[in-house]
């Protein structure tokens, strides 16, 4: 009996050690479905820099926007502070020559333009070359 005992203990044994062995290459077997985690995106460091080049881009351009609009606004004032002062310039002028038209003042002889510094200088003409001396 004793040794019908330790049969029975040998053999539960392989039993249960086949059954252990046996269970985690069993189970997902007939396992099909899977799980599907997902990951959120997250943008790259290349992402990151674009938008902030792109919102920085959009801030210089607002900016530029509203200077060109404020110099714009600028121009126009000048530009009628300009017209007034010809206005001005050509009621004086206008003036100038009755009032010396009256007095019989002559106006003074326009003089001849300077010539222009820029122009390139005129080429010097080229000399006529001497006959060789004659040899006695």
């Amino acid at each position: 009996m004793h040794r019908n005992m330790r049969l029975c203990v040998i053999a539960a044994a392989v039993a249960l050690g086949i059954v252990v062995l046996g269970l985690p290459a069993s189970s997902g077997r007939d396992r099909r479905t899977y799980e599907i985690h997902s990951v959120p995106l997250t943008p790259s460091d290349a992402a990151r820099a674009m938008d902030a080049y792109e919102r920085l881009m959009e801030r210089h351009l607002d900016l530029t926007e509203r200077n060109l609009a404020a110099l714009a606004a600028d121009l126009k004032a000048v530009a009628a502070k300009l017209d007034a002062l010809n206005a001005r310039g050509e009621k004086l002028e206008a003036r100038l020559a009755r009032i010396e038209s009256c007095l019989g003042i002559l106006p003074p002889a326009v003089p001849a333009p300077a010539p222009d510094p820029n122009t390139p200088p005129v080429p010097l003409p080229l000399p006529v070359p001497c006959p060789p001396p004659e040899q006695p």
